[in-house]
């Protein structure tokens, strides 16, 4: 039997980001893109610090996992400043649904990279997915 224990967290996380799409928005039409960026991390900080402070010590932690989040970080950083900029210059309705097909970025990689399988259903996604990427443009 499939275990769902994923569901939930994933509802939550889907509405959050949803909101989140919404507020990147809203701030944006007040605010130039940087400043909203440093705005936004401050709201993560707080996150952070609230699962700190609720967490056993000592974290465990290795090099090579250090690592892989530093540079997840960079890259989620990055990437939320460049989705900023866009989301300025663009429609939340066009840009939201434009950069949440990143998936299909890490279902290539995964694919090339850790060998993962690809199903001819999950194949015929991504091709739908990269069509709906032409379409919204």
């Amino acid at each position: 039997m499939k275990t769902t224990s994923w569901l939930l967290p994933a509802i939550f996380s889907m509405i959050l980001w949803g909101v989140w799409g919404l507020f990147q928005k809203l701030a944006t039409n007040h605010m130039p893109p940087r400043n909203v960026y440093f705005f936004a991390t401050a709201g993560a900080l707080c996150v952070v610090c609230i699962m700190l402070a609720t967490s056993s010590f000592p974290l465990s932690v290795t090099s090579k996992g250090i690592l892989f989040a530093v540079l997840a970080g960079a890259c989620s950083s990055l990437g939320g400043l460049l989705f900023l900029t866009a989301i300025n210059r663009g429609e939340a309705s066009i840009v939201i649904p434009f950069t949440a097909l990143y998936p299909v970025i890490t279902i290539i990689l995964s694919f090339t990279i850790l060998k993962e399988t690809i199903t001819l259903k999950q194949g015929i996604g991504i091709v739908l997915a990269l069509l709906s990427m032409v379409l919204m443009v």
